[in-house]
């Protein structure tokens, strides 16, 4: 309220006050006016005039202090008053605070709500309100063809004084001055179950109503009386009713006409049902809609003759006939119990799968749920579901307003905008219901207040989801977490992307394949189980498939070693191991970059790496900057060599990755490319030989093209991609015809032949082209291009 009252002050009352320029108050003079004046003198001697509105104002007293006074003078006050313009404000409460006009059903459904439970509360220790009053329920029946909705309910009415009190004050709650009632009457105790808090809910009925009729008649009172309003009108009527016909024994009728643009969508029974079953469903109290229905009953018809028979008269045959009959009727619309306000130990597996099958229109069963109840700073009930499959749009990855979450306050369905706020990004795929009393939401009850205690609800809310996977992951039953990480995987490695204060609960539901368990996938604890004690880091190579993986020169002397390497084939894996940097004090550690220690530095690795010191200068001369160095490789067995990034530079999958960014940075791609260093085997032939070149034939033509063709065939093993494929293919292609070159018998003869059929064949085509003539179908100008 606030808000929209500062905002009409600002357009209609401070407007009014006029200034009266050219007058000052004299040094001894008073600077108050006078009581009973018109005016009022500021200290500064600018007079202010208040103007009158033709509409009803009210009025929120306020103290304005005068200016400055003398030392030893007491300072003197005036009280004045704001002043707003009651149908701007309506207005502003009408169109300004819901999003939505169907949220005018849940406010007013809401409110009989409250009347139902303030008089069953008023009945304990007054029986006589209960009297003569039939059943505590609320019906709504809307009428298409007057276009109106009427909802009825039989709670605890109001009074001629609870009418002006209530309707006739914008922003006065009387649901909250019950409770501030009973909690100052602490023998009666407090009722929690009411939902009424800002006193403004009633009015969103002008936000689909042209005119609003209350009927209403309190246990209080003999006397009825109805309460009428016009929308966008300052003033309301109050009547007593004289109908024999429209008087209630107890309780609110609310009747909305409905505005012209309105009428079709609201007035529809079927409209009216689904509304009740998303906002009002868990309801204390029944809600019966008025419904058309159909039956089938039997009819008696005359049979007619058959041909050639003559019907005696008088003697008719009948038959029995069965037709659909439609009728109206009252239709329960709600479920009074909902399944988060029941003991858990009472609720089968097969209710909550119902739930949730009914809930979110799913068809498989969820594949785990958890339901709770927290106490203390904050209350809440939920119940959370794991879905039984992956989205099938991985744009619900990226957005955090999927509607997964179902948030109620008081057992009335707020919205289902409020994922984002309650639960992070990562964990979006998770579905269920919150119901929570004490929310700090707005006006309109559409927004969550970033507040603590929001922060509070969120952080158990992720504790108790992280519970539910950790226990789903611990089953002896396997499928069922297997299932979990082939659909919601992704998820859990964004988790160590984007929430680091949560990586001790993440990273043990991550799950790999490594190079002993290529079939099934592993866990980080698995892994550090079967370590040897020796081993120092957790090894892991990153690539673009399970294949390439397996077939990555890196491997070669870590297999040997039976040494476990965890395969990252996944666009995200990378980044999450990154992220993550240790597990239980073990460092992660990528085979592919230049620091890779295995522990095996021995002598004889040094005498090697001098012998062929001569031959990494060499080749570092005819590469040029294309790497940053050239070195002995400590991983490689049956390779003759690989490329590996520098120490600080992306990895061949973290470039690949970054190259293919719509809107990548490609200055900053060579920025952080880093310098690649070209590693050799030593132990190879093809390194031998080039060792030799080095030595006797540093010049030679073929040595230096073997080096450059090993460096881009080193590329394509390493998982760089070679800045020109198709000179790539064409060096390729030469050293086939060198290798291939008439190993299969084939003569300098046949090739001579096959050189001269082809010759011959073109010069036929060409002699035929030149006996051809072409009548021209005009003359050509001196300047025609295709002119002989």
């Amino acid at each position: 309220m606030a808000p929209a009252l500062s905002r009409s002050l600002g357009a209609s009352s401070v407007a009014a006050l006029r200034p009266c320029a050219g007058r000052t108050a004299p040094p001894a003079a008073s600077s108050v006016a006078p009581r009973g004046s018109g005016a009022a003198r500021c200290a500064r001697g600018v007079r202010w005039e208040a103007g009158r509105s033709r509409a009803r104002l009210v009025r929120v007293r306020c103290d304005a202090a005068v200016a400055e006074k003398p030392a030893g003078e007491e300072a003197a006050e005036e009280k004045f008053e704001y002043q707003a313009e009651v149908s701007r404000l309506m207005d502003l409460i009408v169109h300004s605070l819901y999003s939505h006009k169907e949220v005018f059903l849940r406010e007013l459904v809401s409110n009989a709500s409250d009347a139902l439970d303030k008089l069953r509360f008023l009945g304990v220790t007054d029986s006589s309100m209960l009297a003569d009053g039939g059943e505590l329920e609320i019906r709504i029946k809307p009428d298409p063809d007057a276009g109106t909705i009427t909802i009825t309910d039989t709670g605890v009415g109001m009074t001629k004084d609870e009418l002006k009190d209530c309707l006739g004050t914008i922003a006065q709650s009387g649901t909250s001055k019950f409770l501030k009632a009973l909690k100052e009457n602490k023998d009666l105790g407090a009722d929690n179950g009411l939902i009424g808090q800002f006193g403004v809910g009633f009015y969103s009925a002008f936000l689909v109503a042209e005119k609003v009729v209350v009927s209403t008649k309190s246990p209080k009172s003999d006397k009825q009386y109805v309460w009428e309003a016009v929308a966008d009108s300052s003033s309301y009527v109050i009547k007593e009713e004289t109908d024999p016909e429209k008087m209630l024994t107890r309780g609110t009728q609310i009747t909305l006409f409905l505005r012209p643009d309105d009428k079709y969508e609201f007035a529809d029974p079927s409209r009216i049902q689904g509304l009740v079953k998303n906002y009002s469903q868990f309801v204390s109290f029944p809600i019966y809609t008025w419904q058309e229905k159909s039956r089938t009953v039997e009819v008696e018809e005359d049979e007619e003759p058959k041909e050639g028979e003559e019907a005696a008269e008088g003697e008719k045959k009948k038959k029995k006939k069965t037709i659909s009959e439609k009728y109206w009727d009252w239709e329960l619309a709600n479920e009074t119990k909902p399944i988060w306000m029941r003991n858990p130990k009472e609720i089968e597996k097969t209710e909550y799968n119902e739930f949730y099958k009914k809930t979110f229109n799913e068809f498989l069963d969820p594949l785990a749920h958890t339901h709770f109840t927290t106490e203390g700073e904050v209350e809440f009930r939920s119940v959370l579901y794991i879905p039984g499959m992956a989205p099938l749009s991985n744009e619900e990855i990226m957005n955090p307003k999927t509607k997964n979450i179902r948030l109620y306050v008081k057992r009335v369905f707020i919205s289902d905008d409020f994922d984002g706020e309650l639960f992070p990004r990562y964990l979006s795929f998770v579905k269920g219901v919150v119901d929570s009393n004490d929310l700090p939401l707005n006006v309109s009850r559409e927004i969550l207040q970033e507040s603590r205690i929001v922060r509070i609800m969120r952080k158990r809310l992720v504790r108790k989801t992280f519970d539910m996977i950790e226990e789903l992951a611990e089953k002896d039953d396997k499928e069922d977490y297997k299932k979990f990480w082939e659909s919601f995987g992704k998820f859990i490695k964004l988790g160590c992307i984007e929430d680091t204060g949560n990586h001790k609960r993440l990273a043990p539901l991550l799950r790999f394949h490594s190079s002993k368990n290529e079939g099934e996938t592993i866990s980080l604890d698995q892994y550090v189980d079967n370590m040897p004690e020796n081993q120092k880091a957790i090894y892991y190579i990153a690539t673009d498939s399970l294949q390439s993986a397996k077939t990555a020169p890196f491997l070669e002397k870590l297999v040997q070693k039976d040494i476990e390497v965890l395969y990252l084939i996944e666009p995200i894996d990378e980044v999450a191991i990154q992220n993550l940097q240790t597990y239980k004090e073990k460092k992660f550690v990528d085979i592919s970059n230049e620091d890779l220690e295995l522990g095996d530095e021995d002598d004889e690795n040094k005498e090697t790496k001098q012998e062929y010191t001569l031959l990494c200068d060499w080749v570092k001369q005819q590469l040029g900057d294309k790497v940053a160095k050239v070195q002995i490789s400590k991983r490689l067995s049956s390779s003759p060599c690989v490329l590996v990034s520098g120490k600080f530079g992306w990895s061949a999958n973290m470039e690949r990755l970054m190259k293919a960014q719509t809107l990548g940075d490609t200055s900053s791609l060579e920025f952080m490319r880093g310098g690649r260093i070209f590693e050799i085997n030593p132990d190879h032939p093809i390194v031998k030989d080039l060792n030799a070149a080095c030595k006797n034939e540093p010049d030679s033509t073929e040595a230096k093209r073997a080096v450059e063709l090993l460096y881009e065939t080193a590329l394509i093993s390493s998982g760089y991609t070679p800045e020109s494929p198709a000179e790539l293919g064409g060096k390729i292609y030469e050293m086939m015809a060198i290798a291939l070159g008439g190993r299969w018998g084939r003569s300098d003869t046949e090739e001579t032949e096959a050189t001269a059929t082809e010759a011959s064949a073109g010069a036929d085509s060409s002699e035929g082209t030149v006996t051809e003539v072409t009548e021209p179908s005009e003359v050509r100008p001196e300047s025609d291009p295709w002119k002989d």
